[in-house]
């Protein structure tokens, strides 16, 4: 068999040529830390990092929603406390304005120091996340949810709530309405509000009452009439209609009727009336602001009617304040539970994100001791292939002429 000169160098050259270009790969495998260079490499695995690559990334979106929705719930929570604690203090300066022993001066001052609580908890109420978004607006987040206009506090958001996508199947609420919270609160016992007329000159005073029987209730107005100072008559004044009449009144004693029930302390005088109406929304603000007006308004001294109101309205903005404190924890404790759920969300999807990395590294990167031992081996072949080539292209007849 005859092998020309021009096939043993091309032979040879193609040879030196694929170790060569083996060992840049090798070489390019230690320096970047991939085993996967380009797909054709490893198909198979190519193609399944690829998913894994796009499953991490979305995995760490996700990541980046919940620090965003924590952030947002841990800043409206925080607000939330500042309010609770703000509240807590006006009901303390709300127990004090009802000591009998107090001058008109000494509740003008509680109600000073109850316009400066109002105006701190406006401000709270048009608190900002650390994006300048208003946290009680609801979907309107760049517009403020609370202004001052001459008939009170005003809400000018929505009752939705943001949503962030946290997880393939699950969206959750990183706002919350400021309407649900301190603006829709039912005023009384939040089914019915017992009150006293403001032109009474007895000193009755009416109980916030309960309800005993809720399939009794009938949602209708009632009045409550007394026709002597130990009589008196319960009407319908929805319907018109006589409830019982000529009912005998002793003070403190239960007065049921429709599934409601409530007492009258004191001693109402002829004339003096009290109605019970189903509870209608009243927000925090005109519930202080009621109160406010209250206190400034001067008492008369020995009148058993103006002590009368002035304790009605104690008791009837400790009740609204209660209510109100009642909506805010509702809100903070909601909001604890996302808290939790996000802590819970994060955990799995760091947990998640650990696996991922490890999923790639076990698919694209190079195990260094072999690539180096590779690398090795591939380099002295190499060697060996280029030094036989010199002694084999030195075999030419021509070598031997002389």
């Amino acid at each position: 068999m005859r092998i020309s000169t021009s096939s043993l160098f091309d032979v040879n050259v193609n040879q030196l040529g694929t170790l060569q270009s083996n060992m840049l790969t090798t070489q390019q495998q230690i320096s970047t830390g991939r085993r996967i260079l380009t797909p054709a490499d490893d198909p198979v695995a190519a193609a399944r990092a690829l998913q894994v690559t796009q499953t991490d990334a979305t995995n760490t979106q996700y990541l980046s929603n919940i620090g965003t929705a924590k952030d947002s719930a841990s800043l409206a929570e925080g607000t939330l406390q500042s309010v609770t604690t703000l509240m807590q203090n006006m009901q303390t300066t709300a127990v004090q304005a009802g000591n009998p022993a107090l001058a008109d001066s000494d509740r003008a001052a509680l109600a000073t120091s109850l316009q400066t609580n109002l105006n701190q908890l406006f401000a709270l109420a048009n608190s900002k996340d650390a994006v300048g978004n208003y946290l009680f607006s609801g979907f309107k987040g760049t517009t403020q949810p609370f202004a001052q206009t001459a008939a009170g506090v005003q809400y000018n958001g929505d009752n939705g709530q943001r949503m962030t996508q946290v997880s393939t199947n699950e969206q959750l609420a990183t706002s919350d309405s400021g309407s649900n919270i301190f603006m829709n609160i039912k005023n009384g016992n939040g089914t019915f509000v017992t009150q006293a007329a403001a032109t009474n000159g007895g000193s009755g005073i009416a109980s916030s009452g309960n309800v005993t029987d809720p399939t009794q209730l009938t949602g209708n107005n009632y009045q409550i009439t007394f026709t002597s100072s130990n009589a008196y008559d319960v009407t319908n004044t929805t319907t018109g209609a006589s409830v019982s009449t000529g009912n005998a009144f002793v003070s403190g004693q239960a007065i049921s009727f429709d599934g409601m029930q409530f007492d009258i302390q004191g001693a109402p005088a002829s004339g003096d009336t009290f109605t019970v109406n189903p509870s209608s929304n009243q927000s925090v603000f005109a519930t202080i602001s009621n109160f406010i007006t209250t206190l400034n308004t001067p008492s008369i001294k020995g009148n058993p009617a103006s002590a009368a109101q002035l304790t009605a309205g104690v008791n009837s903005a400790l009740s609204g304040m209660d209510n109100a404190l009642n909506s805010v924890l509702s809100t903070r404790a909601s909001l604890g539970s996302r808290l939790n759920e996000l802590d819970a969300l994060s955990n799995t999807a760091t947990g998640l994100g650990v696996q991922y990395k490890q999923t790639l590294s076990t698919l694209q990167d190079v195990d260094y001791n072999k690539a180096i031992t590779d690398l090795t081996q591939q380099q002295t072949i190499l060697k060996a292939a280029q030094q036989s080539f010199v002694q084999v292209e030195n075999l030419s007849m021509f070598n031997y002429l002389r």
